[in-house]
């Protein structure tokens, strides 16, 4: 049990001001900066309705929804008839290839979403879209037509049939949250949800080239978690991202929303609480705190619970709309960050709608490990303006910039410990609905900003669907 008093207050020493020491970029680096290069437009009328308050084609928590690879970038979505559609450009062009897919969303709700991800043992793209709670939909490419992108005709015969299996591997009947992410070998795994919402368990899955393997479970259920107000025997671990360092590590941000709401204060709340985080150093076979002590095993009898020892690394109780699935990414030291966000403790210790109290008074925040191996968190001073999520991304100078709802981007400099976040663009003009998808991927091959967004509208009727890209240092 940590009671409420005790987050606050650890929650406001934490957030002290960091001492410029632990800053990693040279002084002479530059800060923080954005030029917009580019607005294309990728659907005039995408698929357009509201739930969860979010978009199927437009959640911060896609793993890729939008990514970059040998000179090409890739999108996913579905238009306006339902139809999947896979897009792609060379960079710096402004026209879009787009293939349709013999698929169709299923179900009004925006877990939906389609994910990519990129083999590179056999240069494939490969697809999984249209899942929540539910059998998934797979495709992949023919092998070799990423290595080669312009000597490949853009048509539908360079992918194979969908499948509701992973080559013949079926994983669950509860599916949800496809996350693809690349090995350093060039492997590809699948990160995945098992069950239920407050009653789940996260997994792994492996392609090795020739063939996909389940690795098993890695998260557990069990165990009790109490509150000030009650207690709870079930919940699931909603991952803010997993991603590979500098070094090889896997890193894992989380949060626990637990199954009984008898842990809140008020049913109109998220029983969603404390930030936690748990590394790998085997490909995610075995799991361990910030300390190194292994805490869980992949396909073991042991796996990460919500009673395990020296994995939170923000403690903060349930009454706060604490956010799940919000974002981590790892600078060029490998060291973890993240952004989690709520409603701090000076605008009441007890929210009762989420939605208004988030959007009322929500904050995002960054937290990270610094070099001295020590966690500090630092309060993003721009109002959230809605219940949705960030999503965080680093320059080559390991300056942080937070993408906020609306397509705001907001930044901070590696050598002030990223302490002085600043907003560099306000999404004017964009007209988006709230939360963007990120290319994560492409920062990293030509130093641009990119991110996916889809335009407001009402109802069910389609709306535009662009990426606008912002030149950053480098």
């Amino acid at each position: 049990m940590r009671p409420l008093a005790v987050a606050v207050l650890a929650t406001a020493l934490i957030s002290a001001a960091i001492p410029t020491g632990s800053a990693t970029a040279a002084p002479s680096a530059p800060g923080p900066a954005v030029s917009k290069v580019a607005d294309t437009q990728l659907d005039p009328g995408a698929v357009y309705f509201e739930s969860y308050n979010g978009l199927v084609n437009n959640n911060a928590f896609q793993k890729n929804g939008l990514l970059t690879y040998q000179g090409y970038q890739y999108a996913v979505w579905y238009t306006g008839d339902r139809t999947a559609v896979i897009g792609r450009r060379a960079l710096g062009r402004a026209d879009w290839q787009t293939v349709r897919l013999p698929h169709k969303l299923t179900t009004d709700d925006s877990h939906n979403v389609i994910s990519m991800g990129i083999s590179r043992v056999d240069g494939r793209l490969h697809l999984n879209m249209d899942s929540h709670s539910s059998g998934f939909f797979y495709v992949k490419s023919v092998a070799g037509l990423l290595d080669d992108p312009a000597g490949h005709p853009w048509n539908s015969a360079q992918f194979g049939a969908v499948q509701t299996t992973l080559d013949g591997l079926a994983l669950t009947s509860q599916f949800t949250y496809p996350q693809f992410v690349a090995t350093p070998e060039g492997r590809l795994q699948l990160s995945y949800r098992v069950g239920v919402s407050g009653n789940g368990r996260n997994a792994l899955a492996e392609y090795d080239g020739t063939k996909w393997t389940a690795l098993g479970e890695w998260s557990a259920s069990t165990g009790t978690y109490t509150s000030e107000h009650g207690s709870s025997t079930a919940r699931n671990m909603y991952l803010h991202g997993i991603d590979y360092g500098a070094d090889g590590r896997l890193h894992a941000f989380y949060t626990w929303r637990e199954q009984n709401t008898a842990v809140m204060c008020n049913a109109g709340g998220l029983t969603n609480h404390d930030t936690g985080y748990v590394y790998s150093t085997d490909r995610g076979r075995t799991w361990r705190n910030a300390a190194g002590t292994v805490v869980g095993t992949t396909g073991g009898a042991d796996k990460v619970t919500v009673n395990d020892t020296g994995t939170v690394v923000d403690p903060l109780g349930p009454d706060h709309s604490l956010m799940n699935q919000e974002s981590q990414a790892t600078d060029s030291a490998g060291r973890p960050h993240a952004v989690i966000s709520y409603v701090p403790g000076r605008f009441g210790q007890c929210t009762t709608d989420y939605v208004a109290d988030r959007t009322r008074d929500g904050r995002a925040f960054h937290l990270f490990k610094n070099a001295a191996g020590a966690w500090k968190k630092t309060e993003i001073p721009v109002a959230l303006n809605s219940s949705q999520r960030t999503h965080l991304a680093f320059d080559t100078y390991d300056n942080a910039y937070a993408v906020m709802p609306y397509g705001r981007i907001v930044a901070a400099s590696s050598a002030s410990g990223y302490t002085d976040w600043k907003t560099l663009f306000d999404g004017s003009g964009l007209n988006a609905f709230g939360e963007v998808v990120v290319d994560d991927t492409r920062l990293a091959q030509d130093g641009v900003l990119s991110f996916m967004y889809q335009r407001k509208s009402s109802g069910t009727t389609p709306s535009a669907l662009r990426v606008i890209d912002f030149r950053l240092p480098g």
